[in-house]
Order: structure tokens, then C-alpha cells, then sequence
């Protein structure tokens, strides 16, 4: 048999605009193997959550090294800001402030929370570029990270709602239990948006500030600084249409002593299965080229 010198198997590159190659092995192109791995991917992930959870408390601690009072400073710069933006505001939407304080503090609290997490999802796998390159971890425990420490930053928020409705005299009672499942649901979804925005941002590096714009757009024409009863009529009925209304009203209304009816719920699960949807198909057919990418 003839000896043929310098042969090698031929592998599968698949050449992007951009100029790069994204090797693509062809052993595991069906989609039922990506559904597998991105299965397995998940269940380790989960099975490694004391090292999520881990990861994400020192990343607090790293953000607030040196610093004497740590990650309060998040409490104090928060409740500076809402005192400030609940005198000025009450007086130009014509609110009483024992009434509006109280759902201005809870409506910022949570959109920071939110805001957050979609904005460290883009990044979730960029920051653990070096973890990624250096040893063979899910891809999920990447995304719990994230969750965990926009979570603790939650917590650290906390005092300064409880402070509100000590000083008003709001408390919501039992009722406020009902915003656990919302709370839920905002978990489920987080994990989502740093498996789709996380792979989509490591792909391409124009869309974080994409991101960034839109929340912004989305703070002003959702109700956080400003009520939802303020609207009227048809505009009323186009609220549950905003994602972003939806998962804020969901755990916002009970802790106001208050509840989301019905619509809102259905508005908020659609978005969510749509967003889980579309995060576990990208994530499935991805995951593998993940490590090129970062």
C-alpha cells in the first residue's frame, strides 16, 4: 500500500465575515447529541451550585475590596437617591409621599435588580474567559454565578425598603409572601438571559451596549418611577404588553400589600417561556463553540 506523506484528516472550519474560524466538529452536529450536552451542561452546573453560589460572594467581596463599609455602600448611595427622586417627584405627579415613597423605593430596588442582571448577563461568560480556557466547566455555573451575586446585592438593598415602611407605616402583611413565586420566576429567567445573552455577547461584541440602551429606554417607559394608574384607558390596557412591567409587577404588588391579577401573570409567563424557549435552543446549538468565542 502506498504511503501517503504529510496526510492529514480533514476537519471542518467554518469561516465567519468577520475573519475568524470556528472549528465545528461534525460528531456531535445532530440535534439530539446538542440536546444531551446541553443537558448534561445544566445538571453539572446545578450540581455545582455551592461553587456558584461561592464564586458570586467573592465577586462582592472583590468589587468592594479596601473599602470600609463594603457593599453597604450599594444600601447607602440607594437610599440617598430614593429620598432625593421622593421629595422631587411626589411634587411634580401631584402624590402624597406616604404614598409614593414606599412603591419608589420598592420600584428601584427591584429594577436595579433586574436592570443588573440583564446587564452582567451579556458578560457572563466574557468575565469567566480565563475559568473557560483553563479547565472544562458547565457553561452553567457561569449563569449561577451571575444570579448569586445580583441576589446578595438584592439583600443588601433590603434595609433600605424595610426603613420606608417603618418610617410610613406600610407593611404588607402576609400578603408579601406572595411575591416568592415572582421571585422564582425572576431566577428562572435570569438563568435564561445569561444563557442566551451570554453566548449571543461573546459572539458579538456590539451587543452589550445594544443591551445597555434599551434598558434605559425601558426604565423611562415602564412604571418604576411613576405609577401605573397614571395611565388611563387604552394606554392602561397596553401595559401588560412591557416585559419589563410584567416581572416587575409580579413581586412589586404583593410587597405593597397588593397582588398582580391575572393578566399580568399570563403576560409575565409568556414572556418567560418565550425567553427560555429561545435561550435553550441558541445555548443547545452553541454551547459547543462557547470556548472559541470568549
Amino acid at each position: 500500500m502506498p504511503c501517503r506523506i504529510g496526510y492529514r484528516a480533514p476537519v471542518s472550519a467554518t469561516l465567519h465575515p468577520r475573519g475568524t474560524a470556528d472549528l465545528v466538529l461534525h460528531s456531535d452536529h445532530s440535534t439530539g447529541a446538542r440536546q444531551r450536552l446541553a443537558v448534561t451542561d445544566m445538571r453539572d452546573g446545578f450540581a455545582l451550585w455551592r461553587l456558584g453560589l461561592t464564586l458570586g460572594w467573592f465577586d462582592i467581596r472583590l468589587r468592594y475590596r479596601g473599602s470600609v463599609l463594603g457593599p453597604f455602600w450599594l444600601t447607602l448611595s440607594t437610599g440617598v437617591m430614593i429620598g432625593a427622586l421622593g421629595v422631587l417627584y411626589s411634587q411634580l405627579f401631584k402624590m402624597e409621599l406616604h404614598d409614593y415613597l414606599p412603591f419608589l423605593a420598592l420600584s428601584l430596588v427591584l429594577w436595579n435588580v433586574l436592570g443588573s442582571v440583564v446587564n452582567d448577563a451579556c458578560g457572563s461568560f466574557q468575565q469567566a474567559e480565563g475559568m473557560i480556557r483553563s479547565q472544562r466547566m458547565p457553561f452553567t455555573l457561569y449563569a449561577i454565578r451571575v444570579i448569586t451575586r445580583n441576589l446578595l446585592v438584592l439583600a443588601h438593598n433590603v434595609p433600605v425598603i424595610l426603613v420606608v415602611y417603618a418610617a410610613f407605616d406600610v407593611w404588607p402583611g402576609l400578603v408579601a409572601l406572595a411575591a416568592a413565586p415572582g421571585i422564582l420566576l425572576w431566577v428562572v429567567d435570569g438563568l435564561a438571559a445569561c444563557l442566551l445573552l451570554g453566548a449571543v455577547c461573546a459572539r458579538f461584541r456590539d451587543i452589550p451596549p445594544i443591551v445597555g440602551s434599551v434598558m434605559q429606554i425601558a426604565f423611562f417607559v415602564s412604571p418604576v418611577i411613576w405609577k401605573p394608574e397614571l395611565l388611563k384607558g387604552a394606554q392602561a390596557a397596553l401595559l401588560p404588553l412591557n416585559p419589563f412591567y410584567t416581572l416587575l409587577e409580579i413581586v412589586r404588588a404583593p410587597l405593597l400589600g397588593g397582588a398582580a391579577d391575572g393578566q399580568v401573570w399570563l403576560s409575565a409567563l409568556a414572556y418567560s417561556t418565550l425567553l427560555c424557549t429561545v435561550a435553550w435552543l441558541l445555548f443547545a446549538r452553541v454551547r459547543g463553540r462557547l470556548a472559541f468565542w470568549v
